[in-house]
């Protein structure tokens, strides 16, 4: 493959006027970016490992540089180009111009070094990667919109790369179809109406039965307007609904006027017969197809029986509980936000399960007085928490139950890799299996899963 320059999109966001330099490209950030030594360390974004390219320093800190990509010298095998018109300036991808196949080898190896390095233990065997789709797969986002004067009109979309604009694109290829593709016409409905400047994001919840989107509204929105909103909804067979402050306020915009949702958004898991309601300002996995193969997978390598206990942290709405409580004998799930457990009790019952219960905690402060649930015992544990892990005192007290199993559900290696650390080297659990999950395809992020046991 010979030597490559930058095109459209990409061409015009890393143009500049800076002295231009040549070198290897010798890894990635965790944020995807190729990272250079040449002298003081840069940061070139849309590189990748082993490449040779061009390029110029723009800002400078204190431990490294941010460089804008001028020229590839030399491409790796895995380079393909952008399906987007829009990637290099859009901030929504920053892998696009890796196969995918490339782009699951370097997340993998992004959790093999934070085992070794944060962790300081190895797996005993490795999970093959979980993988689906890699494009209209996004069910859930927040799209920026801004009412631009100078271009009189407003633009939908995800924030620029490198600067904290609203990306002026014409659709998404990893959003879902019934969303990306029309973000152009949603553009085109917000300039048209009277609060143009005054609807700053959109919510995105694509659910099975439905499309809903949150207008968040700084200002209450004309009879004009609603009938607008009306109209496009109708037309594109979208639900639509309006944020004035708080979640509290979230409401949908019927036929008639601004009203309590009469219709839940709902989801399936049918490996287990399951079906989920939610709202759309709740978290729900991004990535559908993805997230059933997971919760299959979890189900799977956790391996409960019918007389085995387990305790779901971070449940949320149940998206594991439920899934386990087919074959488990008893199932606790305990999450910190209380609309969450709700939710997550409405699904239970929905379902028709009466072997599993839900308890509000907030699982990031230790509690002065351990919560009933806490008591044990549990033969199985499953965990997926934020992205800043479980806290000190959380992994403790799984430790004192003492479970057989462990599956830890990580949406950043590094915080799942100090975990990790603290749960094998002081209180001996084994590191049994690890593996990534392919939930944001062209993104940096990295999702994976790993299977402590107790020798």
């Amino acid at each position: 493959m010979g030597r490559r320059r930058l095109s459209g999109a990409a061409n015009r966001a890393s143009a500049g006027r800076g002295p231009c330099e040549t070198a290897e490209v010798v890894g990635l950030t965790h944020d995807g970016e190729g990272i250079v030594r040449s002298g003081k360390t840069v940061f070139v974004a849309g590189t990748l490992p082993g490449e040779t390219v061009s390029f110029e320093r723009r800002r400078k800190h204190r431990q490294h540089d941010e460089g804008r990509l001028v020229e590839v010298l030399r491409p790796a095998a895995e380079r393909v180009s952008p399906r987007c018109a829009h990637y290099g300036v859009c901030g929504g991808c920053a892998l696009q111009h890796a196969s995918p196949d490339a782009q699951l080898a370097l997340k993998e190896t992004e959790l093999r070094d934070n085992l070794a390095r944060v962790a300081k233990t190895e797996s005993r065997r490795w999970l093959p990667p979980l993988r689906g789709p890699v494009w209209g797969y996004r069910r859930r986002a927040r799209l920026g919109a801004k009412y631009v004067p100078k271009k009189g009109r407003v633009v939908v979309g995800f924030r620029e790369r490198l600067a904290p604009y609203v990306a002026d694109v014409t659709h998404c290829d990893v959003l879902d179809p019934a969303v990306g593709e029309l973000i152009e016409p949603l553009a085109q409905l917000l300039g048209g109406l009277e609060i143009r400047q005054h609807v700053p994001q959109i919510e995105v919840a694509v659910a099975d039965n439905a499309t809903a989107l949150v207008l968040r509204v700084l200002k209450p929105a004309s009879d004009q307007d609603l009938r607008k909103l009306r109209e496009f909804a109708a037309r594109h067979a979208l639900r639509f609904y309006l944020q004035s402050g708080g979640l509290d306020s979230v409401s949908e915009l019927s036929a008639g006027e601004a009203v309590s949702s009469s219709a839940a958004l709902r989801y399936g898991l049918p490996d287990f017969n399951l079906e989920l309601e939610f709202a759309p300002t709740d978290f729900v996995q991004v990535n559908g197809a993805l997230n059933r193969a997971l919760v299959a997978r979890a189900v799977e390598i956790l391996a409960p029986a019918s007389d085995s206990a387990v305790l779901d942290l971070y449940c949320g709405l149940g998206n594991f509980t439920l899934a386990l409580a087919r074959s488990a004998g008893r199932v606790v799930g305990v999450e910190g936000e209380r609309s969450l457990v709700e939710r997550a009790r409405h699904n239970a019952h929905h379902n028709g399960l009466n072997n599993v219960e839900f308890h509000a905690s907030d699982l990031s402060k230790p509690a002065d007085v351990p919560p009933a649930w806490l008591g044990g015992p549990y033969t199985h544990i499953l965990l997926d928490p934020p992205r800043a892990g479980a806290a000190r005192e959380m992994l403790a007290a799984i430790a004192r139950l003492a479970p057989e199993r462990v599956l830890y559900i990580s949406c950043h290696p590094g915080s799942l890799a100090r975990d990790l650390g603290i749960l094998v080297h002081e209180y001996g659990f084994a590191l049994e299996a690890a593996g990534v999950v392919d939930m944001f395809p062209h993104t940096a992020h990295v999702e994976s899963m790993a299977l402590l046991t107790r020798p």
